[in-house]
């Protein structure tokens, strides 16, 4: 916690628009798709398109820029949290079952604590979500190691105004981004977010 503390970091928040993933996961749910996974893989799909975002800083002097995506979940238990990493997200996630399988088994994993030292250092980029918990916004702490993490809120209606001024009632959800400022600079994790939510907001890809 020190270590994450004393690193130069700086926060973007941005809206997103969730409607039509909502739409989606309530096809999906029944697969034991859960909501989490989904960003995860829509994460895992930015991340290929921003690799700085996805690169480390482990010696405080230099950056390395990380061949694999690895998306650590951030998993509440008992006492604290804990955090199983999706290992290659990118790759690995081919379908929406498959993503549901290995999110729920490592989910399962940290409820028993049978994880392995390897597996839970292994993440490249974090992901938290206290949407299901109706928390609206909230700021993360960056892991040591990483380049960035993700907070996400909840799906809230929202008055939101078109191009012409006329205002309708969208679903939408804040995501804060907590960044490394010795790898990442604004317009880096500008670029990242705006690539992240375009993949939220038109979620065919994260079926393929």
């Amino acid at each position: 916690m020190i270590e994450s503390l004393s690193m130069p970091t700086f926060r973007v928040g941005y809206p997103i628009m969730t409607d039509a993933l909502d739409a989606l996961y309530a096809k999906v749910k029944s697969k034991g798709v859960t909501m989490t996974a989904l960003l995860a893989k829509a994460a895992a799909m930015a991340l290929a398109q921003h690799p700085v975002v996805n690169a480390s800083c482990k010696d405080g002097k230099s950056f390395t820029y990380n061949s694999s995506i690895n998306i650590a979940v951030a998993v509440a238990i008992n006492g604290g949290l804990i955090t199983p990493v999706l290992q290659d997200a990118d790759k690995v996630f081919g379908s929406l079952s498959a993503i549901g399988k290995m999110e729920g088994a490592c989910g399962e994993s940290a409820v028993k604590m049978v994880l392995t030292f390897a597996v839970l250092i292994a993440g490249t980029f974090t992901l938290s979500n206290l949407g299901m918990f109706g928390v609206d916004r909230f700021d993360a702490i960056l892991p040591p190691g990483q380049g960035a993490i993700m907070a996400v809120g909840a799906s809230k209606p929202t008055p939101v105004a078109d191009k012409d001024g006329y205002f309708s009632v969208k679903s939408q959800m804040l995501v804060n981004v907590t960044a490394d400022h010795r790898i990442v600079y604004g317009a880096d994790l500008a670029a990242f977010l705006k690539t992240f939510a375009k993949i939220v907001q038109e979620p065919d890809s994260l079926t393929m």
